[in-house]
């Protein structure tokens, strides 16, 4: 018999099975003829048996270990010989659609935490576009960095006030010259295609004006909390994105960090009961006293809108019903540089349904401090680092009869920039409203405005009783 023939007879011997990598590479390896084999192999493949079978639904690719041969060595250049193996890929199962992950073959036992699935980045020419309005310290510290490790949004432009910063950031992160605006250029991105969201990082009292300039574009927008300066102005947001047909969405990062969601999961689930007491806290020291945050036109307030947003904004996140009363204490040291406009401190309590007491406070002028502790009928929960870009540490405390059982709850880490981004670009890419709405950062302006009303009067403020769940909010995210 003739090598070929040999090669052929083989080829059609295995024609309702895949020839194995080392069985070819030996065939081949005697000089047989590739070429001839590669299109009759093809052709067997294409015409039935198990390899067609595995390229039905979610083909599996790749070889058992069992089959590699390990024994193998390498000739280096120089003529030094180290150990090696054959190069194949594990086993995997690849389904066609790209949005969903790769299954590798399993190596870990279920003793350990189990790994999750793969990412599934969309590929570039499908990701959200988005227009960055600002280059301060949260955009170029935080979320441009952020896009690293998103899925479904990628940064395509930038509006800034600053020539030299668009010039070097563009450079940086890879964005058209073209793609970079002035604030007055600002409704030219209308005309640009790449872009379908922009994100808002404007000092407090630009967001009405941007989002209501942004609508106009025809482009959905994401707005960094607080939304505004006044529960008006939230209002004329909501309804110039309505009129415009685009989606407003209000960067409530905390609602979409794995953490806090656990503890949302938790509190709602009554793991150890009906929660009874929330206590909040968000602070940290400010040194610039010409920072527009210490500006009250500006930033519409102090600790209280900017840091203790998030302790109010969580505690209606974690229990999913709204107060009903607020009563506030706020204290500025007086003569303070930092303090001449905008409150140092606020401290306050709201009551909520069926009892439940949220004691919060917020302070411009302490080491920083950003922690909550939700105590339920039997037992705690307490994250630290809760309002943090990261390092969230979740502990729980309950008895199991003579036993006091404290634990730390360590979950994967994503990031909640990115996490947010994403689920804002799915509801865009899915045509579906977002998860924190206008009418979330409606609810909280409200809220503070009642809060900042009880301090000045020293008096508790009733708010309006609205009931239902979540009754702000929108769908549920997909997980990061």
């Amino acid at each position: 018999m003739s090598i070929t023939n040999e090669l052929l007879n083989t080829v059609l011997r295995h024609a309702g099975q895949e020839v194995s990598r080392k069985e070819f590479l030996n065939l081949a390896g005697r000089g047989l003829a590739v070429g001839v084999a590669a299109g009759t192999l093809a052709s067997c493949h294409s015409g039935g048996g198990k390899a067609a079978e595995a390229t039905a639904g979610t083909p599996t690719t790749g070889t058992p270990a069992a089959e590699v041969d390990a024994s193998t060595t390498y000739t280096a250049p120089g003529g030094q010989t180290v150990a090696s193996s054959e190069a194949v890929s594990p086993p995997a199962k690849v389904p066609a659609e790209v949005s969903q992950p790769i299954e590798l073959e399993a190596w870990k036992s279920d003793v350990d935490p189990q790994s999750g699935p793969v990412p599934t980045p969309l590929p570039p020419e499908q990701r959200v576009g988005y227009a960055l309005v600002g280059l301060g310290h949260l955009t170029l510290e935080e979320l441009l960095p952020a896009f690293g490790e998103c899925k479904k949004s990628k940064p395509v432009a930038l509006v800034s006030g600053s020539p030299e910063k668009l010039k070097k950031v563009a450079r940086q992160y890879g964005i058209k010259p073209e793609s970079c605006y002035s604030y007055q250029d600002y409704e030219k991105l209308k005309d640009n295609a790449e872009v379908q969201a922009i994100y808002i990082v404007l000092p407090n009292s630009l967001h009405a004006e941007y989002v209501i300039r942004g609508a106009s574009t025809g482009k959905h927008i994401l707005c960094e909390k607080p939304m505004a300066n006044s529960a008006q102005e939230c209002e004329l947001m909501i309804a110039a994105c309505k009129k415009a047909n685009v989606k407003l969405m209000i960067a409530y990062r905390i609602q979409y960090e794995p953490y806090n969601r656990q503890v949302r999961d938790m509190v709602r689930s009554r793991k150890f009961g009906p929660p009874k007491y929330i206590e909040a806290q968000n602070s940290q020291s400010s040194a610039n006293p010409a920072h527009w945050r210490h500006k009250k036109a500006l930033a519409g307030g102090g600790a209280l809108p900017d840091i203790g947003l998030y302790c109010l904004n969580t505690s209606r996140f974690l229990l999913g019903t709204e107060p009903t009363e607020v009563f506030a204490y706020s204290y500025s040291t007086p003569g303070h540089p930092l303090f001449k406009e905008v409150e140092e401190m606020m401290s306050w309590q709201m009551r909520f349904p069926d009892g439940v007491i949220v004691n919060c406070v917020t302070h411009y002028n302490t080491h920083d401090s950003r922690f909550y502790r939700v105590s339920a009928e039997r037992g705690w929960l307490h994250l630290d680092n809760a309002y943090a870009y990261q390092g969230q540490r979740l502990q729980t405390s309950h008895a199991e009869g003579p036993a006091k059982m404290q634990n730390q709850i360590t979950i994967p880490t994503k990031n909640q920039f990115a996490a947010e981004m994403d689920h804002f670009s799915e509801c865009i890419l899915e045509n579906k409203p977002p998860h924190t709405p206008g009418e979330e950062g409606l609810q909280d302006q409200r809220i503070m405005e009642a809060i900042y009303q009880s301090a000045r009067e020293g008096r508790p403020v009733k708010l309006p009783a609205v009931p239902g769940t979540d009754v702000f909010r929108g769908p549920e995210p997909k997980p990061a």
